[in-house]
């Protein structure tokens, strides 16, 4: 079971249409409270823990901060190097939590792969239809995770 969290007002409930089998009106769950099903508890709890560790990050504004200084750090590195590193996506579409890049060729990609993992930069490898690197950096990355990665592709990259 998953969790989902639905922040609504109150008179957008008011408007729910009334033919809505009782499981997808957000009004049943609104009425009995959350509790027209029993909720799956430990998903719940789950979240309020990941909730509060975003508050102790400084909220949304804190993560987002935090996340800016990690994919233009991580990018940063891609782009001073344009004759190893290739980024994938258009520099005004960049995501913030998917960072892809190709390295010259195949055969040093995996490579890559094989030196970062000994370094423990896990699970970096590219999608299966489209290969190249991933570094998924989603919040519980760390900046200092970043910078280890950074540093690493430096070190490959005058090792190469």
């Amino acid at each position: 079971a998953g969790v989902t969290l639905v922040i609504v007002r109150y008179d957008f409930l008011a408007k729910c249409k009334k033919n809505l089998p009782a499981m997808l009106s957000y009004k049943t769950h609104a009425d009995n409270k959350s509790l027209y099903n029993t909720p799956p508890v430990f998903g719940v709890y789950v979240m309020k823990l990941v909730l509060e560790w975003i508050k102790g990050k400084g909220g949304l504004e804190g993560m987002e901060k935090l996340n800016a200084a990690k994919k233009d750090l991580l990018y940063s590195a891609i782009d001073a190097a344009p004759d190893f590193y290739r980024g994938t996506a258009d520099k005004s579409s960049r995501s913030w939590m998917n960072v892809t890049m190709r390295l010259p060729d195949e055969d040093l990609e995996n490579k890559f792969i094989d030196a970062a993992k000994k370094e423990g930069l896990l699970g970096i490898k590219g999608h299966r239809s489209v290969g190249g690197i991933r570094f998924s950096i989603y919040n519980a990355v760390s900046l200092e995770d970043i910078q280890k990665a950074v540093d690493f592709m430096g070190r490959f990259r005058r090792s190469a």
